[in-house]
C-alpha cells in the first residue's frame, strides 16, 4: 500500500457517541493538526445543520471549524441547488438550517435525511403521493445507513429502512447522496486536494458498510475500522484489505507514525 498523506474521519461513533467523546480523541486529533496531515471529518450525520454540529463539536472540547467538515447534508444541499430542485424535506428541525436558502414551493422531490421524529405514517405517506403522482418526482436519500450508535451506545434504526419504504411503495429508486458513494468521497478528497492521489488517503471510521465500503473500496482508499461506536466484532470479516484499530486514537497514531518515518 502507499504511503497515507491526507485522512478522511467519520464522527459519530469514532470521535464521540452523541454527547460522549471516545476516550482520547480530542487529543489525537490535535496531534494530528499539528503533524500537518491535511484531513477532513466526512461524516453522513444529518440531523443537526452543519454549523450546529461544529457548534456541538466545539461544546464538547474539539477546535473545529466549519471548514474541516464535510457533511452528506451539505453534498446534498449543493446537489439540489444544482438541479434546480424544490424538495419536500423529511428532516430533523436542526437541519433544516442547511436548506434555508432552497425554494420548497410545489415540490418535485422528496429528499430524506435521519429524521427519527418525522418518521410516521402521515409525512411517509406524504412522500409517497408526492412520488406516486409525478413520475418525475426524484426520490434522494442524503444517506441510506441501516443504523446508528444512538446515546445509549445501543443500535437504533438508520434511514435506510424507511427510504427503502418509499422504494418499495412507489417504485422510485433513490439517488443516495452520502457515503459510501464514490461521489461523495471524490468531493471529500476534493476538499483536501487529494483528488488526484485517493490511494494516498486513509479513511477512519465505525461503519463496515457506510464508511469503508462502496466508493472508499473503489477508489482504493485505506481503510481503518475502529472498534467504537456501531462495529460489532462480525464486522471484522466482512471486508479485507482492512486495518482494525482499538479506537480513533490508535489509528491517527498509526498515521502520523508512518507519515514521520516516510522516506
Amino acid at each position: 500500500m502507499s504511503a497515507i498523506k491526507g485522512v478522511l474521519i467519520d464522527l459519530s461513533g469514532t470521535i464521540h457517541i452523541d454527547k460522549k467523546v471516545i476516550p482520547g480523541a480530542i487529543e489525537a486529533i490535535e496531534r494530528l493538526k499539528a503533524s500537518k496531515i491535511p484531513f477532513r471529518f466526512a461524516t453522513n450525520t444529518t440531523k443537526v445543520s452543519s454549523k450546529q454540529l461544529v457548534d456541538k463539536l466545539t461544546t464538547l472540547g474539539f477546535d473545529v471549524e466549519e471548514k474541516d467538515v464535510f457533511t452528506s447534508l451539505s453534498a446534498c444541499r449543493d446537489m439540489i441547488k444544482s438541479k434546480h430542485l424544490r424538495p419536500f424535506l423529511i428532516m430533523e428541525d436542526g437541519a433544516l438550517e442547511e436548506f434555508k436558502d432552497i425554494d420548497t414551493v410545489d415540490p418535485n422531490a422528496v429528499v430524506v435525511g435521519l429524521a427519527p421524529s418525522k418518521f410516521n405514517y402521515e409525512k411517509l405517506n406524504e412522500a409517497f403521493r408526492l412520488l406516486s403522482s409525478n413520475p418525475n418526482t426524484e426520490l434522494i436519500a442524503v444517506h441510506k445507513a441501516r443504523y446508528f450508535a444512538d446515546k445509549d451506545e445501543k443500535l437504533s434504526m438508520g434511514p435506510g429502512g424507511f427510504v427503502q419504504a418509499l422504494e418499495f411503495a412507489s417504485g422510485v429508486t433513490a439517488s443516495i447522496v452520502g457515503k459510501p458513494t464514490t461521489n461523495f468521497f471524490k468531493l471529500a478528497l476534493e476538499q483536501i486536494n487529494m483528488e488526484n492521489s485517493p490511494q494516498q488517503v486513509a479513511i477512519i471510521g465505525d461503519d463496515v458498510s457506510n464508511d469503508l465500503g462502496g466508493g472508499a473500496k473503489e477508489l482504493g482508499l485505506h481503510r481503518f475500522l475502529v472498534q467504537t461506536g456501531k462495529y460489532r466484532p462480525e464486522d471484522s470479516n466482512e471486508i479485507t484489505d482492512i486495518n482494525v484499530f482499538k479506537s480513533v486514537v490508535e489509528a491517527v497514531d498509526h498515521i502520523i507514525a508512518q507519515y514521520s518515518n516516510k522516506p
